[in-house]
């Protein structure tokens, strides 16, 4: 009977997996700005300022399927573009030898919003980037800890990559709350020669390419 149970547990899992995540791949990313400040980019018009980007909003946007950071001043249309890598929006974690076997699905990470804003010096512009998404459980999987590893990295104005940053992010999910969520926020600073624009350079954000999310037993779940 437990095994029954067990079974029925994970197909009904399996549909609600599947259900979700052909939801998200429908729905796409949501990206949202904000800006700080006047200066060169700012414009005339008087506009309440915009809020900075941070986590509780990321993670409220993420939460809703909405955006809770409102689009900013003109400035925002200066700074560097703030992307999720294509290749790189989602990783699945498999049990071992069953990779592209949907029943056999531990988590499925996936980066579903995004926010930046900037401030720019002459010679140097920094970002103030922020990113949220969410963790599935799968029919597989079980009460863990989920670590995800992401690559943040910055191109210039011919697309070489100027500078790389890993963040390893945990998150716990666990069969009676199968959707858990997460938000970063950082900055990264950079210099921009003579001659070229802010606007050039771009920003991006996916997950790492060494591995998929590892789990581990999630603290007071047992």
């Amino acid at each position: 009977m437990t095994q029954t149970t067990n079974l029925a547990r994970a197909a009904l899992r399996a549909l609600a997996f599947s259900a979700v995540v052909t939801l998200v791949s429908g729905c796409g990313l949501n990206s949202v700005t904000s800006g700080l400040g006047g200066g060169l980019f700012a414009s005339d018009e008087k506009k309440a300022p915009a809020p900075g980007v941070t986590e509780g909003q990321l993670l409220s946007a993420a939460q809703t399927g909405g955006s809770s950071i409102a689009v900013g001043s003109t400035v925002a249309h200066g700074c560097p573009r703030f992307l999720v890598w294509s290749p790189a929006n989602h990783t699945t974690a498999y049990l071992p030898g069953r990779d592209g076997d949907a029943m056999a699905v531990m988590h499925r990470g996936e980066i579903t919003k995004t926010a930046r804003e900037c401030t720019i010096e002459p010679g140097l512009v920094t970002v103030k980037y922020g990113f949220s998404g969410r963790v599935l459980l799968g029919p597989s999987g079980q009460n863990t800890r989920v670590n995800l590893p992401i690559k943040v990295f910055v191109t210039d104005a011919d697309r070489q990559r100027l500078s790389s940053e890993n963040i390893d992010i945990a998150v716990d999910v666990a069969v009676d709350n199968p959707i858990a969520y997460f938000s970063h926020v950082q900055s990264v600073s950079f210099a921009i020669p003579q001659g070229t624009r802010p606007g050039e350079f771009e920003v991006y954000v996916g997950f790492d390419e060494r591995g998929p999310p590892v789990g581990g037993p999630a603290p007071g779940r047992g």
